[in-house]
């Protein structure tokens, strides 16, 4: 009879490139979860399925009487009384598949992230002082599933849509995820060595400034702010719209407010990134400069389209995954200034 440990894979040497080749393969699903769920959002979807149920929740309902259940149960909640009334069973099923598919993913990135890293772990095949940076990262993705129910809980009782607040912390964990995956994997695959001969005092300030603008992006969706405007550059004829900022409260509860700071905030952001990526150019991250670059001209163009189209689900759902990327490009330039020693 085998033993248990004739069952484990034979211990040998580290293998960083696998490894870093796994958390790239992570961070493309997380880009992926970061699009199914602007189409959650955009096609209020987020709230169909109104349990949390780990394990049963894997399958779809499979038969009639299933689906009238999970039918019923949506139309106790408020976001069917409120605005769905009268909603058809064929309707309902089109907003549980985008909610579904979204939970699905959630579950298929735990897996991904959790089967191979027991694996490297038991093998030891994890370079030394990556299994604290690892765990943690794998921490953040529990988190992460964590939050998602917390804030689909919000939007249950007395509401039609979740919190605003609890969609951006969970957009913004989604995406420091990514980040944090594809800035060890550049750690695995090209050293860590700090490097001090190239830009990088760039880095923090402009995360920070990107940082905002995409939680001021999470909240002109949880807001619906950008249905507030469908005009560009002016907003209702003005270039400040009258009675902004009435109350303090408004910068992230008034539609009208909360467009203007996303929108006057992509002024900023594409200017500063712009401008890194003409330093960076001249520093010889040529093509690091151009994905920057590309991204926030893209990305800009994206946000015009999506005011004056009056909020278009596949314009909507390209701004957000550029948003994404955009995030990407600037940790793999960020990492290039700081850490990469290729």
């Amino acid at each position: 009879m085998a033993s248990v440990a004739s069952l484990l894979p034979a211990r040998t040497a580290a293998q960083p490139r696998a490894i870093a080749a796994w958390l790239l393969g992570v961070a493309a699903l997380v880009f992926a979860m970061v699009v199914v769920g602007g189409i959650t959002r955009l096609t209020e979807s987020g709230l169909s399925i109104t349990r949390w149920d780990v394990v049963s929740g894997t399958l779809p309902p499979l038969s009639e009487a299933e689906w009238q259940a999970q039918f019923a149960l949506y139309r106790q909640s408020s976001q069917y009384q409120m605005m769905n009334q009268g909603m058809s069973l064929a309707a309902f099923k089109g907003i549980f598949f985008w909610e579904f598919v979204h939970r699905l993913l959630g579950r298929l990135i735990g897996l991904a992230f959790a089967l191979p890293l027991a694996w490297f772990w038991i093998a030891g095949r994890i370079p030394q002082g990556y299994k604290l940076r690892l765990l943690a990262l794998f921490a953040l993705g529990g988190l992460q599933g964590a939050i998602g129910w917390w804030m689909v809980a919000s939007g249950l009782v007395d509401r039609t849509e979740v919190a605003p607040e609890r969609l951006a912390i969970h957009l913004s964990n989604a995406l420091i995820i990514m980040a944090g995956c594809i800035w060890t994997a550049l750690d695995l695959r090209d050293g860590d060595t700090p490097r001090h001969d190239r830009p990088n005092m760039w880095v923090w300030p402009l995360a920070a400034l990107l940082a905002v603008q995409i939680v001021w992006g999470a909240f002109t969706a949880g807001l619906r702010a950008g249905h507030a405007s469908d005009t560009w550059p002016l907003m209702f004829g003005q270039l400040v719209p009258d009675g902004l900022f009435a109350r303090a409260a408004d910068l992230v509860s008034d539609p009208i407010s909360v467009q203007f700071v996303h929108r006057s905030l992509a002024y900023a952001v594409a200017a500063a990134i712009l401008l890194t990526a003409w330093r960076l150019w001249r520093a010889g991250a040529g093509v690091r400069a151009l994905a920057l670059g590309g991204l926030v001209l893209v990305q800009f163009a994206l946000g015009v389209a999506v005011i004056v189209g009056h909020v278009p689900i596949p314009l909507g759902v390209a701004h957000q995954g550029v948003a994404a990327m955009l995030v990407a490009a600037m940790t793999w330039a960020a990492h290039w200034s700081q850490r990469s020693s290729a």
